[in-house]
């Protein structure tokens, strides 16, 4: 089973000897491969659509891992025991769904050992959220899959003996604190693009004088201070 970079790299943040839950599996990918590969004893692929989950099936079939990895329909977490794995790997959704999958079953959710999170949109809420809530990160990565910029992050959910009490500034929040202190040559390069498609838009702007654009003006300059102050740490 080959994946693309996005879901290699998000493969690759699931702990060895794990069982674990794909949640929104689709083609159940990410398990054929980490089962193939015997990083893993078993998988449960989840979907909360018939038609994915469906094709899901018919590709472990093919693969003959019937025995290593069951299919449920399931909104999230909802089908799923607390502890009855250790790892969920939640990526290409948006970052409002993965907050409500993890919220929404929260017994499932405190009982994980770990949980993978590719968030495709609001990243710095994500990571807002799981700081609020009390999670441990353990680490993040960024990726480049054809043309678009893939931050994720391997984080451990809150319990009575393990609880974040890490402090992030506004610039981790945006951009991922562990990525920015490993200088992530993906995130310079992530940043390096927007500073200048912003820059190249910001001078458009001011040959135009409505409120809309004045408007839009006084954002880019906000969203390029943010984008220097992240790029400020690779010049330490």
């Amino acid at each position: 089973m080959e994946l693309t970079r996005r879901m290699h790299a998000v493969a690759n943040l699931v702990s060895s000897g794990y069982k674990m839950a794909d949640i929104g599996t689709d083609h159940a990918y990410i398990p054929i491969y980490l089962i193939e590969h015997k990083k893993i004893p078993l998988a449960v692929a989840m979907d909360v659509h018939e038609g994915p989950l469906k094709r899901a099936g018919e590709h472990i079939l093919e693969c003959g891992l019937s025995d290593n990895i069951e299919t449920r329909l399931s909104d999230g977490f909802e089908q799923l025991a607390p502890g009855e794995v250790d790892s969920a790997v939640i990526a290409g959704m948006g970052g409002a769904l993965i907050i409500r999958i993890l919220t929404k079953n929260w017994n499932v959710t405190v009982n994980l050992k770990e949980c993978i999170l590719q968030p495709q949109s609001e990243i710095a809420k994500v990571r807002t959220f799981l700081l609020q809530e009390g999670f441990l990160f353990i680490g993040e990565d960024m990726v480049l899959d054809e043309g678009k910029f893939y931050p994720m992050m391997k984080v451990q959910p809150p319990s009575g003996k393990i609880q974040n009490k890490d402090i992030w500034t506004k610039t981790e929040k945006q951009y991922g604190k562990y990525l920015l202190e490993r200088q992530h040559p993906v995130l310079k390069q992530y940043l390096e693009r927007e500073k200048e498609l912003k820059s190249e838009l910001l001078e458009n702007l001011k040959k135009q004088d409505s409120a809309r654009a004045v408007k839009r003006m006084d954002e880019l300059k906000q969203e390029l201070y943010s984008t220097e102050k992240g790029l400020g740490y690779y010049a330490l």
